[in-house]
């Protein structure tokens, strides 16, 4: 059986995930990148703020499910 091969790679200290480990990751954030500046062009926060907050809120939380997926599981924490 083959490993599992992560896009994200967990960080060593806190919570979350480091930078992506494959090219698949990097679309992942480039994608929320270009949805984040599509939001800020659609929906200007000084027009309707509610909706650039939902928008962003939306971009964000899809990203940290991508991560949350496809992400590599925080190492355990040992007390010694």
């Amino acid at each position: 059986m083959q490993a599992a091969k992560y896009w994200f790679q967990a960080k060593s200290h806190g919570y979350g995930w480091s930078w992506p480990l494959t090219w698949q990751g990097w679309l992942s954030y480039a994608v929320a990148a270009v949805l984040l500046l599509l939001g800020f062009v659609l929906v200007p926060p000084w027009s309707n703020a509610v909706a650039f907050a939902v928008v962003n809120g939306i971009v964000v939380l899809a990203l940290v499910v991508v991560c949350w997926l496809k992400g590599q599981p925080a190492p355990s924490r040992r007390r010694t």
